[in-house]
């Protein structure tokens, strides 16, 4: 199952004074995607980066950049972050009033579409969507912050979202996101995950070996 798993390296726990070259150490230490995390302070209670940083990091690698907007309402900015540079864009259910507009929205900026579910979020708010997306991002702690503890209970609703995707027979992937370390790793992969955000462990466990901490996640 190694094979199938991606890692998204969050760059909310990268050093912000050299973020250019955070984002091209994490290209030669393996990473498949660069997660980035938008928040507005709103939807939110933090406020990071708009789509002037992505637009400066987007020369600097190939990866693709897998964007999880934060903000509301969202439909307002996709064109932006789909300019800059976002190949995937992510948006919380809560933060539009029209799913299926917003998922339009991105889909016309051929962009791949991802619906996020906070940890109490229902799985009905998307239900009806999965053939419509790409990917569905599961967060394991409540969005805001780096280096929280990772939620076990959202392992269940990870369980339930597989388990309505293959019954669907769709191609749709589930990413998790909050708090995965060495030790929940492969509990996420075993409830249906095959993309993993980590930002913490793949920044500060071994003294920082990139390399090391990806492969970890990878193949635990």
């Amino acid at each position: 199952m190694s094979s199938l798993i991606k890692i998204s390296p969050s760059i909310l726990s990268a050093d912000f004074s050299k973020l250019g070259n955070e984002v091209i150490s994490l290209e030669k230490a393996g990473a498949d995607y660069i997660h980035i995390d938008v928040m507005d302070g709103h939807f939110v209670p933090n406020l990071t980066i708009g789509p002037e940083v992505i637009k400066k990091l987007r020369p600097l690698t190939k990866k693709t950049f897998d964007v999880h907007l934060m903000i509301s309402p969202v439909d307002n900015f996709i064109k932006d972050f789909a300019d800059a540079g976002a190949d995937i864009i992510t948006f919380h259910p809560e933060a539009t009033s029209d799913v299926s507009k917003t998922i339009k929205l991105i889909k016309n900026q051929n962009k791949k579409v991802g619906i996020s579910l906070k940890p109490k979020s229902e799985i009905k708010l998307i239900k009806d969507y999965l053939s419509e997306i790409d990917l569905v991002l599961i967060m394991s702690v409540e969005p805001g912050f780096a280096g929280q503890k990772f939620m076990p209970e959202v392992l269940e609703k990870t369980k339930a979202i597989r388990k309505l995707i293959n019954e669907k027979k769709l191609s749709v992937d589930v990413e998790i996101d909050g708090g995965i370390n060495f030790e929940n790793c492969s509990k996420a992969k075993d409830a249906g995950a095959n993309i993993l955000v980590s930002g913490s462990t793949i920044f500060k466990e071994n003294k920082g070996d990139l390399k090391k901490n990806i492969e970890i996640l990878r193949n635990n």
